[in-house]
């Protein structure tokens, strides 16, 4: 073969693919694991919000009716990062504002973890 056609051939090193291939691996083992928690911070977010505007059409809702409207529809959507203990209920003005914080710790490899940290409040 001449030259040119040495030159018209292209391809890849096979170093470069496996380091491509282990680069897509990680970006893959980092979206199977967090995945499942940031499903989990939706739905929070979704049963706050729902609650909060619940309890704000009745005029005489207390703390104890916003616990219990979150805790009702955590156990049915299986939340478990968060209890109706960790809720911070406000009022500003007339609306009540159901807040939250919490953080979650996902294991990846060994001795490598990510550490998230989640808030959200009916307000946003």
């Amino acid at each position: 073969m001449s030259k040119a056609g040495y030159k018209q051939q292209c391809g890849m090193a096979i170093s470069k693919l496996l380091m491509i291939l282990v680069l897509v691996g990680a970006v893959a083992l980092l979206g199977l694991k967090l995945t499942p928690e940031y499903i989990e911070y939706f739905k929070v977010q979704n049963i706050v919000k729902v609650v909060a505007a619940e309890v704000n059409t009745k005029p005489d809702a207390t703390v104890a009716d916003v616990r219990l409207g979150f805790e009702r529809r955590a156990e049915i959507d299986h939340i478990k990062g968060l209890t109706s203990a960790d809720l911070d209920v406000t009022k500003d003005g007339n609306q009540i504002v159901v807040g939250f914080a919490y953080e979650r710790k996902v294991h990846l490899l060994k001795n490598i973890s990510v550490l998230i940290e989640f808030e959200g409040s009916s307000a946003k």
